[in-house]
């Protein structure tokens, strides 16, 4: 499982999480380090390794991906708490462990490659499974319960929004039309649907992709989680504490660079001769823009060809 598994922008990504390890030490604390995507724990490994003083909290919320992960790090049992939760449950996750700040963050967005390929997930238009979705598997909204139940204006709004489906009213209608006669099962039965109703595209893409990414961002609330969760993590940052977000899609990089872009710029008109407190940015950016994997990672790594990762760091209490 670890072989199947290569982290992407490993090395950037330890390079940034010691930026908030050096200055937790700089305040003499020991550096706490969340990894909010656990997945198979190839980025925690990797930072728990080069920061022999880490503590890490990691938080996935799919079971499986905890199991894996738990034994990959077992090594660091006495540095770690694994946890399975959804982001956006942090405040209450530190909470419990008594921790009122953090030093780093990571987000590593998206679904993992350990979902992808497994069959029975329901992740993958390529290959036939049940159409599941779930990353974590005791939630009992499914794919095929959205398909099911979903009326036809709910269906074409996300495949619309999450999907950026342009021809999501005509999808939604067959879906709730074919429903009728024959339950949505399959991913196979699904992606054989639209690759009859959808023309190519010029990148050569499968025309299921927009809508499996819809599904999938509507089971797991994958938007939703995110906007909650990432203002939630900065808040918990101490000062010179670090944000790492890697992202796979415009959606999430959008919502990323937004509430980045928030805290890192001032509201206050450019004349105002004197900013006051509550309007000065209270992060810094620490990666200029989005950076993208090296054409050598993005050839021998697939997954890291459509990575985004911002990264900002914390230099004053945000203002209520």
């Amino acid at each position: 499982m670890n072989a199947q598994h290569v982290p992407v922008l490993l090395e950037r990504v330890v390079e940034l999480i010691g930026v908030g390890v050096h200055a937790a030490r700089e305040r003499g604390i020991t550096p706490i380090v969340v990894d909010g995507t656990l997945g198979m724990g190839g980025h925690s490994e990797a930072i728990l390794t080069e920061f022999e003083d880490v503590h890490l909290i990691g938080i996935d919320r799919d079971t499986q991906a905890i199991d894996i992960a738990t034994q990959r790090l077992a090594p660091f049992a006495d540095r770690t708490d694994i946890i399975h939760a959804v982001d956006d449950e942090l405040p209450e996750i530190l909470d419990d462990l008594g921790v009122d700040q953090i030093s780093a963050i990571l987000l590593d967005l998206g679904v993992s490659s350990l979902q992808l390929d497994e069959d029975e997930r329901g992740f993958s238009y390529s290959r036939p499974a049940p159409l599941d979705m779930r990353m974590d598997r005791t939630q009992k909204l499914t794919a095929a319960e959205v398909l099911a139940t979903y009326s036809e204006t709910d269906l074409r709004r996300i495949l619309r929004e999450y999907g950026e489906e342009k021809m999501a009213g005509r999808i939604a209608k067959i879906i709730v039309a074919d429903r009728e006669h024959t339950p949505w099962e399959t991913s196979q039965q699904l992606a054989a649907m639209l690759g009859r109703v959808l023309p190519e595209t010029k990148k050569k893409s499968h025309p299921a992709k927009r809508t499996f990414q819809a599904l999938r961002i509507e089971v797991n609330d994958e938007l939703g989680v995110l906007r909650t969760a990432l203002p939630e993590a900065l808040k918990a940052l101490h000062l010179g504490g670090v944000a790492v977000i890697e992202s796979y899609q415009s959606l999430e990089d959008t919502i990323v660079k937004k509430i980045f872009r928030s805290a890192t710029t001032t509201s206050a008109p450019p004349d105002m001769p004197v900013v006051p407190e509550e309007l000065q940015p209270w992060l810094s950016e620490i990666v200029r823009g989005a950076e993208l994997a090296d054409s050598e990672e993005a050839e021998n790594n697939p997954r890291a060809k459509s990575v985004r990762l911002r990264a900002v760091k914390k230099i004053r209490e945000a203002q209520s």
